[in-house]
């Protein structure tokens, strides 16, 4: 890190990281300036990051998630991704979820609140994407209701 940021000091940036607070509004303020709002493809997805030396115990956000790529229950975070491509080839990050149990919430109620945050940003996709985790039918019903195309895969 040193040799990148150069003068900057490894505290200095442990610093920064505990005094700011970023939020998934922070990350879509940066995007959308290079995106186009009207007419891409929303994509969600998770992924388990995988924290082999945590405790859950000991460790907010850490927990047992099941991994496709492990084929099995791993500990780690997992995060939750809304991907946006635009009608120019533009493909970004443009809202997430760092899954809390302690919300009580599901990876399904998080995509639709995270769906319902880009619509109210301005963004307005022609049609939706994700894997069979996210084709319940409470799911298929919001994204009927708010007119959206959806295509959802095994």
């Amino acid at each position: 890190m040193a040799e990148i940021l150069g003068d900057v000091s490894h505290d200095s940036v442990n610093r920064f990281l505990l005094r700011e607070r970023y939020e998934p509004k922070d990350l879509f303020n940066i995007v959308e300036k290079i995106i186009n709002l009207v007419g891409g493809i929303l994509s969600v997805d998770d992924t388990v990051i995988e924290k082999i030396y945590s405790d859950p115990k000991n460790a907010e956000l850490i927990s047992y998630f099941w991994s496709g790529k492990a084929h099995k229950t791993i500990i780690g975070l997992n995060l939750i991704t809304l991907y946006y491509s635009d009608i120019n080839g533009n493909s970004v990050p443009i809202n997430y979820r760092i899954y809390d149990k302690k919300e009580g919430k599901t990876k399904n109620d998080y995509f639709r609140e995270m769906v319902s945050e880009i619509i109210s940003w301005g963004v307005k996709p022609r049609i939706i994407t994700g894997d069979s985790w996210y084709s319940g039918v409470e799911n298929l019903k919001f994204l009927k209701n708010q007119k959206l195309g959806f295509s959802i895969r095994d």
